[in-house]
């Protein structure tokens, strides 16, 4: 049983023409995705669907916001992510994908799942360094114990002497 089939759009009966959707995505939703590098989250998601005879144009939109882990201090937090994906979807003979906006579906489907496809935009918003937000004067709100570790670690004068043996390597051409 597919239980996240609340992300799954019936289009088969629908009239040609534009109708719109709403979805929620919570804790639930990621427990469906193993390895997931979110666990938690909140997010809306409003989809406008523009059907056509043999194809459909899915507008997706999420707002909302997500517990990540911030790739400086390893403290989690929450990131707002906000965005708007567009996917086509037409029907032809077997599944396959186009491109990274474009699949194909069999013309005897009668539904789409959009669910592997909102998971995929949702980690699409994020950025590729996951940092804690400044504040309002600007200072990191990362763990402060971690930056001072991590400051101790970044002025040590101790170099790796395989760079020194690079750079020797560099100077002697």
């Amino acid at each position: 049983m597919n239980r996240l089939k609340e992300y799954t759009i019936q289009f088969v009966g629908l009239e040609p023409g534009n109708h719109q959707f709403e979805f929620e995505v919570n804790d639930s939703f990621f427990e469906h995705f193993e390895f997931s590098l979110i666990q938690q989250g909140q997010i809306h998601i409003t989809v406008a669907l523009e059907k056509m005879e043999r194809m459909m144009i899915f507008n997706i939109t999420l707002e909302g916001k997500v517990l990540v882990t911030c790739d400086r201090c390893s403290d989690e937090f929450y990131f707002a992510i906000s965005d708007t994906q567009k996917l086509i979807v037409k029907l032809g003979a077997e599944y396959m994908e186009e491109s990274e906006d474009v699949v194909v579906i069999p013309e005897t489907e009668y539904q789409f799942d959009l669910a592997p496809y909102v998971y995929e935009f949702i980690h699409l918003a994020l950025p590729a360094r996951l940092l804690h937000p400044d504040d309002e004067n600007g200072k990191s709100t990362c763990d402060p114990e971690m930056l001072r570790l991590l400051e101790k670690l970044n002025t040590s004068d101790t170099v790796d002497p395989r760079w020194e043996a690079l750079k020797k390597l560099n100077t002697d051409q």
